[in-house]
């Protein structure tokens, strides 16, 4: 069922309506799972106005009883055009590609990713995603085709700067999840997500070279190599990360992203695997930190870090080269039985430097009809591997409450809802290390090593802090496991 609603959120919906026999409705499902009343389908027959229901049936609707039971039927609002709402989306990385396929998902077909690189490619390094992003990421019709991308960590292992454990736990599948976790080069998985884009959406639903200069009236203004375009929008999302023109257009006073005194230096390593292949690992303290997984077959994703300056300058960024040598050398003395991790660094075909960053949480990520998500509205440190999957929630959200709402406002207000307090627990306590607090606890209370962990951090203390900061992010496994999907029930049909 297609429908439509006054005012500038015009968008088609696609439903089922349920038939009995011979084409004569029995019932129809409610359009919003969370809003809408049940509707009368003889009003369909009737042609009428349904005022009875709550949310968007109740607009005056006119009801089109020329169409129904498993055909298309328009409710169109008085005074409705009758044309899809216009989406905007300012950035082509995991946020905003995962947006663009979570908005095809529920019916809409009227989006345009802008991106201001000139041409995309696969940069970057190791990330994760985690059991509730990848959860998402099935519902879209992409679990075995991410799959294929990286590996699938079965454990999780801290240990303190002596490679003595300090705790370990299962991870995806065998943690009991329905998803895996998967650990995947960055780059890659954004150029497959472009491909679905391109591959659902059309060849020119991506355009580069599209650098944002402004929003005003719901009109996005970008620079071009051929000169400013401007393009109207009944809605405009920010998905164009930790320097977001749209975040600084509406936040113009907010200055450059925060440093914690933290640099990191990022990698990938040609190598043998260590302990059982399967195994992500953290070392170290609040200090200094290694961490190391595979992300596919013979390849380590490796991260170093270390308080204080980097090596590249005060303009240090994320894909920054710098000499291995230096890093290097910070670790000389890290070489457990289980893995020498200078060595493992010295191996990585390179060395991307950048500085530990975030920002402050914001007490709105909405101004009229434009909105923001993923690193433009909550960036984060990376502790507890949560930033692309927190992008890929935001998303699939997003989408479901424009699928639902009566309006964008609506929309937009019940997405903040969901999202902003969420988010902005997590980044502080990302501050505070995330669950690799035990990290930091277990230096501090024993700096020279221990004999037992149990000696220094009682057992309930450390499980409470894995299973604090995996309610807080969303993927305790039986609360993932059992919540409802975020594609709307008012949507059964096959995937794209």
């Amino acid at each position: 069922m297609t429908f439509f609603m006054d005012g500038p959120f015009r968008a088609q919906r696609l439903c089922s309506l349920r038939s009995e026999v011979d084409g004569v409705p029995e019932a129809s499902d409610r359009v919003d799972q969370r809003h809408a009343g049940a509707i009368d389908c003889q009003e369909f027959l009737k042609g009428e106005s349904h005022s009875g229901a709550s949310g968007p049936m109740a607009m005056g609707t006119r009801l089109d009883g020329r169409r129904f039971c498993h055909q298309t039927v328009r409710l169109v609002a008085w005074g409705g055009e009758g044309d899809d709402v216009a989406i905007v989306i300012v950035g082509a990385g995991i946020g905003g590609l995962a947006t663009a396929l979570s908005l095809h998902r529920v019916g809409f077909g009227e989006i345009t990713v802008y991106e201001r690189a000139a041409a995309l490619r696969p940069l970057g390094v190791g990330i994760n995603l985690l059991p509730h992003a990848v959860r998402e990421l099935t519902e879209l019709g992409l679990g075995e085709r991410m799959e294929r991308l990286g590996a699938a960590p079965g454990t999780l292992a801290y240990y303190n700067r002596y490679g003595q454990q300090i705790w370990s736990e299962p991870r995806g599948l065998d943690a009991g999840y329905r998803w895996p976790q998967l650990s995947v080069h960055r780059g890659r998985f954004q150029m497959e997500l472009l491909a679905v884009v391109r591959e659902r959406l059309g060849a020119d639903a991506v355009r580069t070279g599209h650098r944002l200069v402004g929003v005003r009236d719901g009109v996005a203004h970008f620079e071009t190599a051929a000169g400013e375009v401007s393009v109207a929008g009944d809605l405009i999302v920010g998905a164009d990360g930790i320097h977001s023109a749209l975040r600084r257009h509406h936040r113009p006073g907010e200055g450059a992203p925060l440093w914690n005194g933290l640099t990191l230096w990022r990698g990938t390593a040609r190598a043998p695997g260590f302990l059982d292949g399967r195994t992500m690992i953290m070392a170290g303290d609040a200090e200094q930190k290694f961490v190391a997984y595979p992300i596919g077959a013979g390849l380590i994703n490796v991260v170093a870090e270390r308080r204080g300056p980097g090596f590249a300058g005060p303009n240090a960024d994320w894909n920054r080269t710098v000499d291995p040598a230096p890093v290097v050398s910070l670790f000389a003395d890290w070489r457990f039985a289980w893995l020498n991790v200078p060595e493992l660094l010295a191996a990585a075909d390179e060395i991307l430097e950048y500085p530990m960053v975030d920002r402050d949480p914001i007490d709105t990520w909405t101004h009229g009809n434009t909105t923001l998500l993923g690193d433009a509205a909550h960036p984060m440190y990376p502790n507890g591997s949560n930033g692309a999957s927190q992008a890929i929630l935001d998303a699939r959200t997003l989408a479901f409450h424009l699928a639902t709402a009566p309006t964008v406002a609506a929309a937009l207000d019940a997405y903040e809802a969901d999202r902003r307090p969420a988010t902005t627990a997590l980044v502080l306590s990302n501050r505070r290390q995330g669950p690799e607090q035990v990290m930091v606890l277990a230096h501090e209370r024993a700096p020279d090593g221990f004999t037992h962990i149990h000696d220094v951090i009682p057992p309930e203390e450390l499980t409470a802090i894995a299973t604090g900061y995996k309610k807080a992010a969303g993927f305790l496994p039986a609360d993932l496991n059992e919540r409802a999907s975020l594609t709307p029930t008012a949507f059964p049909g096959a995937l794209p």
